[in-house]
């Protein structure tokens, strides 16, 4: 695996939580591209990187660079994606994987076409416990899956001085708040559970149809610690709250929401779990916490701990018991097995991490959620093939 070489197209945020993750692994980043040469070559300089590139095909020419990391607002993801691959490289891309499904479906059949490995960084499956609750759940220790709900709130856009790059929709792409926190929500319940929405209601609010976009560019979360200095007012289109009602087959129930306006809620990821035995309940903002709901026996806290954890989940616990491991970490584990994956891939019996189809079905998803605010209406959901990745 550490003969594998990484490079790193964009360089906000994401970007380099990718980058320290590669490092921890021990692999190479060769390379790094950022939204302009001189950008490319700061970067590169700051977290000492031999190479920094004037344009994504010189990446992608560059024959030392094996895998190529997507960290590019969403409306790149396609022609980068496609490029890559075609261009012979392996891919990790953020999500979502595009901004409509007619992308995402191309992507998939171009990966079969390429037989290049890509992955979609849905890295919050990877916290421990949130392994160790799939895993309970497929043992049968929750029972029937009768309900799963919850939300994705955050507040880093509250207030209409707060700008990213997310509001403009050529962009970021629509739905906004949907594909850029509940697509991970919807992934992790879908994959927790191992149940598929098949039918959907969802209602969308714009609470601030008017901003005011500042100079220059504005690192995602940044705006928070950043004094308003002027700028231009910009009208918001896409949504600023979605609440989802979901249908899981024909039984199961759920509903989620989503929104980034919600003051003292810095990264509240939630999900609970009832079936017919137990329930489960875990909130990103504690992660090292697992409760577990019982009828006829005292309700439980289970803390991460490998010594403690079922067999399944036990690898992606780095650290032992009492040693907290959070959001970082989640992309280091990820990682591990893509490249893993990529090194060892014709030994290994399933891909197990997030693939192109998981991203082309978050899309799915994402635009049947769209189509039902609109209309007002509850909507089925196509595309229910099973994959690899979600099994």
């Amino acid at each position: 695996m550490e003969r594998l070489h990484a490079a790193v197209a964009g360089l906000g945020f994401v970007g380099r939580c990718h980058l320290e993750a590669l490092r921890r692994l021990g692999l190479d980043v060769v390379g790094v591209l950022g939204s302009t040469l001189t950008r490319s070559q700061e970067v590169a300089r700051e977290l000492g990187v031999a190479r920094a590139y004037s344009d994504f095909n010189e990446l992608v020419l560059d024959p030392t660079v094996d895998v190529v990391h997507i960290c590019t607002p969403n409306s790149l993801h396609f022609p980068m994606v496609s490029t890559a691959m075609r261009g012979g490289k392996h891919v990790v891309c953020e999500k979502p994987l595009a901004v409509n499904t007619d992308e995402s479906a191309a992507l998939v059949q171009l990966g079969k076409k390429t037989g290049r490995v890509a992955a979609v960084c849905f890295n919050q499956r990877y916290y421990p416990l949130c392994q160790e609750a799939r895993a309970r759940v497929k043992s049968g220790a929750v029972g029937e899956v009768w309900m799963a709900h919850g939300s994705y709130l955050q507040d880093w856009l509250l207030l209409p001085t707060d700008w990213s790059w997310r509001l403009n929709p050529e962009v970021g792409g629509t739905p906004r708040t949907v594909t850029d926190i509940g697509s991970h929500w919807l992934d992790m319940i879908e994959w927790v559970t191992g149940l598929w929405v098949s039918e959907l209601a969802a209602d969308f609010a714009t609470f601030v149809p008017k901003r005011l976009r500042p100079p220059g560019r504005i690192e995602t979360f940044a705006s928070k610690t950043l004094t308003a200095n002027g700028g231009e007012e910009a009208r918001v289109y896409t949504e600023d709250c979605a609440n989802i009602l979901l249908r899981f087959g024909s039984e199961a129930r759920g509903a989620v929401t989503l929104s980034q306006l919600c003051a003292g809620n810095k990264n509240r990821f939630s999900w609970e779990v009832n079936g017919s035995r137990a329930s489960m309940r875990w909130n990103a903002e504690r992660p090292n916490e697992l409760w577990v709901g019982h009828r006829d026996s005292p309700n439980e806290i289970v803390v991460k701990d490998p010594a403690l954890m079922l067999a399944a989940a036990r690898p992606f616990a780095a650290y032992p018991g009492g040693h907290a491991e959070g959001y970082p970490d989640t992309f280091a584990q990820l990682f591990r097995e893509v490249y893993e994956y990529i090194a060892h891939g014709d030994f290994l019996a399933r891909v197990p991490f997030p693939t192109l189809e998981d991203g082309h079905r978050q899309m799915i998803l994402a635009e049947a959620i769209q189509r039902s605010a609109l209309e007002r209406q509850w909507v089925k959901v196509a595309g229910q093939e099973t994959d690899t990745g979600h099994t």
